[in-house]
C-alpha cells in the first residue's frame, strides 16, 4: 500500500495523528526534503529506507514505489502541508492506477491555514468575506486564462497567495488592479516554523517591506479586508439567534 501524506506546514507536531502513525510503521518514505522537515523521520522505524524527492524526477519517485510494491512494502509519500493543494499527486495516482497499485491519501494542515493562524485572523468573516481564493500568480508555469490574478481579486474575497512571493511587485501590480483599491496584506514566511516571520501592511507598502526583510520564497501571500476591518458578529452564538441545537434567548 502507498499513502499520500500531507506532513503539514512545517512544525512536525501538526501532521495527523493518522499520518505520524502510518509513518512509524513505514518501510520507504519518500518526502519532498526542500519542504519537508527532516525532523519527521525520526519517528521512522529502524531500517526505513527514506529518499529525498527534492533531485528526483517522477519517473525515479515511481521506480521507488513499484519496486517496493514489488516487495510488499508499506511505502509512505510524504508532501508538505496537504496534499492536494499544489502537492502534483495527480500525476503520480495516474500513474499508481495504470498499475494497479492501491493507495490512500491522508489530508494535512495547509501552509494558507497556518498562515492566518500565524496572524490570529479568520478568513471568513460574517459581512466582509465568506469565500477565501486560493491561487498563485503566473511564473515561470502558467495559469489558466480565466484565473488571471486581476479577475480574482476583482470578486473582493479573502485570498491566500501561493508560490508567489518573489513576484511580489507583480502580485501587488495585479491585486491593485483587482481590487481597486488599498486593501491589507500579509507575509507570512515559514509557518509554524521556529523561524517563521509576519509581515502585516497594505498594497502600498508591502513590497518594501519584503523586500527590507528580504523574503524571497516559503511564505505565503495573505490579503483582503479580513485582516483588518470591522464585522458583524456571528449568528452561531447570538443569543437571539435560535437553530437546530439552542433556542433563542430574549
Amino acid at each position: 500500500m502507498v499513502y499520500f501524506i500531507g506532513a503539514g506546514p512545517g512544525d512536525v507536531d501538526l501532521i495527523t495523528v493518522k499520518g505520524r502513525e502510518i509513518l512509524t510503521k513505514a518501510d520507504i518514505v519518500i518526502y519532498a526534503g526542500s519542504l519537508v522537515s527532516s525532523e519527521h523521520l525520526k519517528f521512522c522505524k529502524v531500517g526505513s529506507k527514506n529518499y529525498n524527492s527534492a533531485s528526483m524526477n517522477l519517473e525515479e519517485v515511481l521506480q521507488v514505489i513499484k519496486d517496493g510494491e514489488k516487495e510488499g512494502k508499506i511505502i509512505v509519500r510524504l508532501h508538505t502541508g496537504d496534499p492536494a493543494i499544489y502537492g502534483a499527486i495527480k500525476e503520480q495516482m495516474d500513474e499508481l492506477d495504470k498499475l494497479n497499485i492501491k493507495y490512500q491519501v491522508i489530508p494535512g494542515v495547509s501552509s494558507f491555514t497556518a498562515a492566518a493562524a500565524a496572524i490570529k485572523k479568520e478568513f471568513t468573516l460574517p459581512s466582509v468575506s465568506q469565500t477565501v481564493i486560493l491561487t498563485r500568480v503566473e511564473g515561470r508555469t502558467p495559469v489558466p486564462e480565466g484565473e488571471n490574478l486581476e479577475k480574482l481579486a476583482s470578486i473582493g474575497a479573502s485570498m491566500a497567495i501561493f508560490l508567489s512571493v518573489s513576484m511580489i511587485d507583480k502580485v501587488v501590480m495585479k491585486l491593485r488592479k483587482g481590487y481597486g483599491r488599498n486593501v491589507p496584506i500579509a507575509v507570512v514566511e515559514r509557518a509554524t516554523w521556529e523561524d517563521e516571520r509576519s509581515i502585516i501592511g497594505t498594497l502600498d507598502d508591502i513590497s518594501e517591506k519584503v523586500k527590507e526583510a528580504k523574503i524571497t520564497k516559503c511564505a505565503q501571500i495573505l490579503v483582503g479586508d479580513f485582516i483588518n476591518t470591522e464585522y458583524e458578529k456571528s449568528k452561531l452564538y447570538d443569543k437571539s439567534f435560535s437553530h437546530m441545537f439552542r433556542e433563542a434567548k430574549e
